[in-house]
């Protein structure tokens, strides 16, 4: 389980007080961003209220303001991170599991900016629909796999990079509930299909889908694309001869790693605030790897406004949905999928029991991440000694120290 890190000399909240209305008033800015935006910079402030922990033994004070709860705030996140991958590694089987990276080339940039939820649900589509095409051929597996996907539109410099991680169970099921395990060539090497088949067959299914929406008008076209019908053939069949990526990750070692992943890759936004090095200037400089030069530790330096307009790239589309379940681990399909599995493969079947709500589960993980119970005053260690005072929204909270209470 992660804990909550030190507090970093810089956050994303600054860039947007400094420089926020600069880059408002560069041109048109979606609503959705600046609705997130504002969240950001509110996030763990008075605009947003709070409330005031006060020991009843000692008089301490602790103020504490609420989140924004955006999914793309760095501050935001952690404890809805630690919670969902609870509810995951129950559902991890015993076997190896693949972490398999389908990438769409660069000139798709320009559509995904315009018309962001139809390209990024395609790709989740075609991603998941290669790899349902290799699991049910019989000459690969023969059976009905399974993958969790999370996407990520970003590269480490915050240039848009659209990329699905899938995590994939080495293995299926059969129309029997027989668990389905990889061909003996690849079974040995960990790998469940050969990568470069899967990339031919990625670039086919994402280039027909494609095609079809914007022959059929469905799609937003962006001013740098082609208008001209033959332009528009040309391009396409550019794109057809281009090498696209599919990368397979060395298999998990085992269900622990798979958490690890998960905890590092599902709940992440863009850029976090411990990457920030600098904000002076109207400039800000950020750490990032290089993974062209085998992820050499670099540094980079843009204007306030170019970062942000860099950061509001990844700004998802209201109610996009960026953790997908396919196949045997869907909603639909899992419970009965996963106990068949378990059965074919031996596995011990943990009797259902009822699940705590999510208050009480929270309530469980702050204090494992604290040492201690929410009500004990961190000071002088007195049992059941806090009281909480609720500040309402853009209330001025007293300065931190002591407080008399009433009757005291």
């Amino acid at each position: 389980m992660e804990r909550p890190v030190s507090k970093p000399v810089y956050e994303v909240a600054d860039i947007i007080k400094k420089y926020g209305d600069q880059y408002r008033a560069t041109g048109k800015v979606p609503a959705h961003h600046l609705c997130t935006l504002s969240a950001i910079e509110r996030c763990r402030t008075a605009a947003l209220g709070g409330h005031i922990n006060v020991c009843t033994d000692c008089g301490t004070s602790k103020i504490s303001y609420n989140s924004c709860r955006n999914r793309h705030c760095p501050k935001c996140g952690g404890l809805a991170r630690e919670l969902w991958i609870e509810d995951r590694r129950s559902e991890l089987l015993p076997v190896r599991y693949q972490h398999i990276v389908f990438t769409i080339p660069a000139e798709f940039n320009d559509f995904c900016r315009y018309d962001p939820r139809f390209c990024y649900n395609l790709l989740f589509r075609t991603a998941w629909k290669t790899l349902d095409t290799f699991a049910k051929d019989k000459k690969w597996l023969g059976a009905n796999a399974g993958a969790s996907m999370v996407l990520h539109t970003w590269g480490q410099n915050l240039s848009l990079h659209p990329h699905v991680h899938a995590i994939v169970p080495s293995g299926g099921l059969d129309g029997e509930g027989n668990w389905i395990s990889p061909k003996k060539g690849l079974r040995k090497s960990g790998f469940l299909f050969p990568v470069k088949a899967m990339s031919k067959v990625f670039r086919a299914i994402f280039l027909k889908a494609f095609r079809k929406a914007w022959t059929e008008d469905r799609l937003v076209i962006p001013p740098s694309a082609p208008t001209k019908k033959a332009d528009i053939r040309r391009w396409l069949h550019h794109r057809h001869r281009q090498a696209w990526v599919v990368y397979a990750k060395a298999p998990f070692a085992g269900p622990e790693s798979v958490i690890e992943y998960l905890g590092r890759y599902t709940h992440k936004t863009a850029i976090s605030n411990h990457r920030l090095l600098d904000l002076n200037g109207g400039k800000v400089t950020f750490r990032y790897n290089d993974y062209r030069q085998n992820g050499v530790k670099k540094s980079m330096t843009l204007a306030a406004v170019e970062f942000l307009r860099r950061f509001c790239l990844h700004i998802l589309p209201p109610g996009f949905q960026r953790i997908r379940h396919y196949g045997i681990l869907s909603n639909f399909h899992k419970n009965k999928a996963l106990t068949a599995a378990r059965v074919s493969l031996g596995s011990e079947i943990v009797a259902d029991k009822p699940k705590p709500s999510r208050s009480e589960r929270t309530k469980a993980l702050l204090e494992s991440w604290l040492g201690r119970p929410l009500t004990d005053c961190p000071d002088c260690g007195a049992k059941d000694s806090l009281v909480r005072i609720l500040l309402p929204p853009n209330a001025r909270a007293p300065p931190a120290g002591r407080v008399m209470m009433a009757g005291a």
